[in-house]
C-alpha cells in the first residue's frame, strides 16, 4: 500500500467488492468512506472519497451498491450517490450484513437493538 491510507483519523470498517477490483475502507473519525483500486498484486492505489458519512460497518449487494451503518443505514450506488436510507429506532447503528436462506435479508445491529430487513436484491458473496 505504500504510504497511502496513513491520512486516516479513525479508520474502522472495510469490505472488497466480489470482483476483487475495489477495497473501501470507512475512517468513522474522518467522516468519509474511501475507494481504493486492488492491484492484481494486491498493492492499493488511487485513494479517493466515496462517501461523506460517519460509518462504522459496511456490506455491499449484488449490484455493487454499499450499505453503510452509522446514522440508520445509508445505501450508496457505485457512483457514491446516496439511493435510500434505512432508518431504525435508535440514532446508531453499529453493523450490517446479509444473510438468510436467499440472502435477501438484511441484518442490522444497533445501540441496544437487532434489526432484520427484507431487501429485494441479494447481498455479494
Amino acid at each position: 500500500m505504500g504510504g497511502e491510507g496513513t491520512n486516516f483519523v479513525k479508520p474502522n470498517g472495510v469490505i472488497g467488492t466480489p470482483d476483487g477490483k475495489f477495497l473501501y475502507i470507512a475512517d468513522i473519525g474522518g467522516r468519509m468512506v474511501y475507494r481504493f483500486n486492488i492491484q492484481p498484486d494486491g498493492s492499493l492505489t488511487d485513494q479517493h472519497p466515496f462517501a461523506s458519512a460517519t460509518v462504522d460497518g459496511m456490506t455491499i449487494d449484488e449490484r455493487g451498491n454499499i450499505y453503510v451503518a452509522g446514522n440508520g443505514v445509508i445505501i450508496y450506488n457505485p457512483a457514491g450517490e446516496e439511493i435510500e436510507r434505512i432508518r431504525v429506532p435508535e440514532r446508531w447503528t453499529a453493523n450490517v450484513c446479509f444473510g438468510g436462506a436467499d440472502f435477501k435479508m438484511l441484518f442490522i445491529t444497533a445501540s441496544s437493538g437487532f434489526y432484520a430487513v427484507e431487501m429485494s436484491v441479494k447481498g455479494a458473496r
